[in-house]
């Protein structure tokens, strides 16, 4: 985070004005995605050609975004407001859902500015583009909600079974597993690195041999440890929560008593 914060410092700031941007790891479309900046994310900017950005997010992570997904601003979006809690949040012009379609359909995690509020349902929010809208209250928390226990975690995990296994995916239209991952931990209050190889090497982790293991430990998969390809969390009784595409690309419970799992599973961690 400190380094994120001295980059950004030093380059040109931006917010992420679309539900989610995907990170290329090149300037163009058919350059492979990285990852996900989603609305209200606050990023630097380290380069610019032809219509896109280079950008590096909160989580110290860079990749190419088309440019009308940004804004460019020089103070921060929605230092201190709200984030959406829900699945996915709709905003719309008004205080009622009955009239018009929603101006934006946002994602679990994507920050807003608080504008003002209209008795307890409703809360006006101030985009990162200037303009208004309204979100319902119980679609959105502060963003200074204290960190989850891991009971908490496990049981919030769960809320997310079933929805799509998407590659470079960080939010509720699709995780990877490393973005799943990271997300719970974010959860917890403990923010680690993007990809699932370096979270296992993370210095903020400790080694659990698997006859040791408890709920909220990160598991960790592929051909050994130099070469992790898969991340999914403990949940107990020898069950863990991930995203993947084995069997159905979905949020999904497994089993380490799956043979595939099994010859798979080559390292465990725990978050300190």
């Amino acid at each position: 985070m400190l380094l994120f914060l001295a980059a950004l410092l030093a380059a040109p700031t931006a917010v992420v004005i679309t539900p989610v941007a995907s990170m290329h790891a090149s300037a163009s479309e058919d350059a492979g995605v990285v990852s996900q900046a989603i609305y209200g994310a606050n990023v630097g900017v380290l380069e610019k050609q032809a219509g896109w950005a280079k950008i590096r997010t909160p989580d110290d992570y860079t990749g190419w975004v088309t440019q009308s997904s940004l804004l460019a601003r020089d103070e921060p979006y929605a230092a201190e407001g709200v984030q959406v809690e829900s699945l996915f949040a709709n905003l719309y012009r008004e205080p009622d859902v009955t009239v018009h379609k929603p101006l934006l359909t946002l994602p679990y995690e994507a920050r807003l500015e608080v504008a003002s509020t209209r008795g307890e349902r409703w809360i006006q929010v101030r985009l990162a583009d200037g303009a208004m809208a309204w979100v319902q209250s119980g679609d959105v928390v502060s963003t200074g909600r204290k960190p989850s226990s891991i009971p908490e975690v496990i049981a919030f995990s769960k809320r997310f079974l079933g929805l799509p296994y998407l590659w470079g995916g960080t939010s509720t239209f699709g995780y990877d597993c490393s973005g799943f991952m990271q997300m719970l931990c974010r959860r917890r209050g403990i923010a680690i690195p993007r990809d699932a190889g370096p979270q296992a090497r993370w210095q903020g982790m400790t080694a659990v041999d698997r006859s040791k293991l408890k709920p909220g430990d990160l598991l960790y998969f592929g051909a050994s440890e130099d070469k992790i390809t898969h991340t999914g969390m403990y949940i107990g009784k020898g069950e863990f929560i991930h995203a993947s595409t084995h069997e159905r690309p979905v949020v999904q419970i497994g089993r380490l008593a799956d043979p595939h799992w099994a010859k798979l599973l080559v390292a465990a961690r725990r978050p300190r």
